[in-house]
């Protein structure tokens, strides 16, 4: 279960770097971010890559949902999240780069997560489990339509969206690398199986010689 820790990590990045573009206020606290203005960019690499504040109300590419279906966005969001936990200690002995991988796709899916649950009542724009997630690395090329919708540029995301990304590739990319250990350990389990079995076979077989040759 070490590989949490590398969820842990990627919530931890995908938080402060969202408040940092988002901006907060805790006054007790005495802390103090301005944030970027809405729609507002940074150059990073010229107009190639930008730091471009937006937030995301429903799905994936922009999609957008609302109302009850939000609120089932958000639960569906929890439940998976405590799904991939329950498995990655399910797998603890597998491949380590497997539990990397969902360790990946966990961190990216609470990062999310705490936006969707918590931001709306931090905020003070939603209620809970119904806040935005914020956004904001934009590449400012490969324009592509997907769902009906055109893209000029690819679609601004997050270090979340960025891990879940990472951890889905390498499934994807390593997958036959992952079932050959599973089919090799079943391997195994056959000959041993057949091992035993012949080894009872033979104790039976001498068991019958040593009746006949005391009869």
């Amino acid at each position: 279960m070490k590989v949490i820790r590398i969820s842990a990590f990627i919530v931890l990045i995908d938080q402060i770097t969202k408040i940092f573009v988002k901006g907060i206020s805790i006054p007790f606290l005495g802390l103090d971010l301005p944030g970027m203005q809405y729609g507002s960019s940074i150059n990073v690499i010229g107009d190639l890559f930008k730091i471009t504040f937006v937030e995301n109300p429903g799905m994936a590419f922009g999609i957008n949902v609302g109302g009850y279906a939000k609120l089932l966005l958000s639960l569906f969001s929890l439940v998976a999240s405590i799904g991939i936990i329950i498995y990655i200690y399910k797998v603890r002995n597998e491949k380590l780069l497997y539990r990397v991988s969902l360790a990946l796709i966990l961190g990216g899916a609470v990062g999310n997560l705490i936006d969707r649950f918590f931001y709306g009542v931090i905020y003070g724009y939603a209620p809970l489990l119904y806040g935005r997630v914020v956004d904001f690395l934009h590449f400012n090329a490969l324009g592509f339509t997907i769902f009906g919708k055109t893209y000029e540029s690819f679609p601004i995301f997050n270090v979340a969206d960025s891990a879940v990304t990472i951890g889905v590739a390498i499934l994807l990319i390593f997958h036959k690398s992952f079932e050959k250990k599973e089919d090799t350990q079943i391997d195994k389990d056959l000959i041993n199986t057949d091992k035993m079995e012949a080894q009872l076979e033979y104790g039976n077989s001498n068991r019958e010689d040593n009746k006949l040759s005391n009869n």
